[in-house]
């Protein structure tokens, strides 16, 4: 099955920009993650993915990509989905976090990974 998190990220995104508010995501930076690395603090990093921010956003099953500007230089960025830690608007704190969970032990009653490690954020 596919994973739910890549479409409640393109939600609150969309959620964001509906409402005039400003989407930030946040993170995990590893390997597989391509941005500006003097930008990143304890192997993570927040953006801002507001239209006035970045352009040619990609947001699909397994990647967001999109292009940004830090101190006026253009920077081609990418993130697994599965790196996402968060999405919210900046103006209320509002949006979703996701949990860095491995994949779940069968016998798992831990609630967290029953709802795939998603939760609303306030």
């Amino acid at each position: 099955m596919i994973s739910q998190q890549p479409y409640f990220i393109r939600a609150i995104y969309e959620w964001c920009i509906d409402n005039n508010l400003t989407p930030y995501l946040v993170a995990k930076v590893d390997d597989k993650v391509v941005v500006p690395l003097q930008y990143v603090q304890n192997n993570q990093i927040v953006l801002n993915i507001s239209n006035d921010a970045i352009k040619d956003l990609l947001m699909d099953n397994e990647y967001i990509s999109f292009n940004a500007r830090f101190q006026g230089n253009s920077n081609a960025i990418s993130i697994p989905v599965a790196n996402v830690m968060a999405v919210f608007a900046k103006e209320n704190g509002e949006g979703m976090e996701f949990s860095q969970v491995k994949e779940p032990e069968p016998s798992s009653t831990n609630s967290e990974s029953q709802n795939n490690g998603l939760k609303l954020v306030k």
